[in-house]
């Protein structure tokens, strides 16, 4: 769905400060031991580098799905950034999904870990993208 396109800038400055805090409070969870929390934060955290990169075409959708397709169909498909993004994008929806929808899964420490990192590496590249873009961040 298009949104309207005044203060995009804003709006991908604040989902970037989303992102940063979600990341944050990832490894805050993850420190405390709670990795079922640190893994959805994680994945929020990608989730919001994704919005704010997404801000500036003007596009939002209500569903997650929408935000990955319309991400995966411009900028991965089209070369703009590596595929290497969508593959975490993807595995950790998947995993979050599970950790909170799924009786009786069990977030493990190293599962946690590797999903902070990829959060962490999300964001960092997302945050070169734009700037290389030649936005201020």
């Amino acid at each position: 769905m298009k949104v309207y396109c005044y203060m995009v800038n804003d709006l991908m400055k604040y989902r970037l400060n989303k992102s940063r805090d979600d990341l944050k409070s990832s490894e805050i969870l993850f420190n405390q031991k709670l990795f079922a929390q640190s893994l959805n934060r994680s994945y929020y955290c990608i989730f919001h580098a994704v919005k704010a990169l997404l801000a500036l075409d003007c596009f939002d959708s209500r569903k997650h799905s929408g935000i990955i397709a319309f991400f995966n169909e411009n900028y991965i498909k089209k070369n703009k950034i590596d595929i290497e993004l969508s593959k975490i994008l993807m595995d950790a929806q998947k995993i979050r999904t599970k950790s909170d929808y799924d009786d009786f899964y069990v977030a493990t420490e190293k599962t946690a870990l590797i999903q902070y990192e990829n959060a962490k590496k999300f964001l960092i590249d997302i945050e070169n993208f734009l700037i290389n873009s030649g936005q201020d961040i």
